[in-house]
């Protein structure tokens, strides 16, 4: 999609991204999906439609005119919530299922964690808990944590 003329992004009266193609057929409800959402969130983002298939695809988040990056970065915003944790405060019980209460880049956050299987690790030092409705909390480096929070982290790695 690299800045070409013949695509073109906008939003229609309902706010859903629409993508107009070099042949002139508007896909709309686009939905913009990160490869590399934690690594890497501004290099490979496609452009998807309501029945999953790809229609365009953005190398680097940086190669796009302003406004298109603007509305890309506003769809993806509104999508994906994944609150940093940077502080654990209390933890019920050692054993799962258990209550973490967490401080956030968002606030401050309750939420049971159901088993060890949802605390995954992308790192050596980033994981991924996923709470049990399904909100994803990131912890992006596990041993910039102060050391209440990383004992606490410890009894259930």
């Amino acid at each position: 999609m690299n800045q070409s003329p013949r695509y073109r992004l906008n939003r229609n009266t309902f706010g859903r991204l629409v993508l107009t193609d070099e042949a002139g057929v508007a896909h709309e409800a686009i939905v913009p999906v990160r490869s590399f959402p934690i690594s890497n969130p501004s290099q490979g983002i496609a452009l998807v439609d309501s029945h999953g298939h790809e229609l365009g695809w953005i190398e680097h988040l940086t190669d796009l005119p302003e406004d298109y990056r603007a509305l890309i970065e506003s769809e993806l915003a509104s999508r994906e919530f994944m609150p940093e944790i940077n502080k654990l405060l209390k933890v019920s019980s050692f054993i799962t299922p258990s209550t973490w209460q967490v401080e956030t880049d968002r606030g401050e956050a309750t939420f049971v964690l159901k088993g060890e299987e949802d605390i995954r690790r992308l790192s050596v030092t980033s994981l991924l808990i996923a709470d049990s409705h399904g909100i994803h909390f990131l912890i992006r480096d596990r041993l910039t944590l102060d050391r209440h929070s990383r004992k606490l982290l410890d009894h259930f790695l």
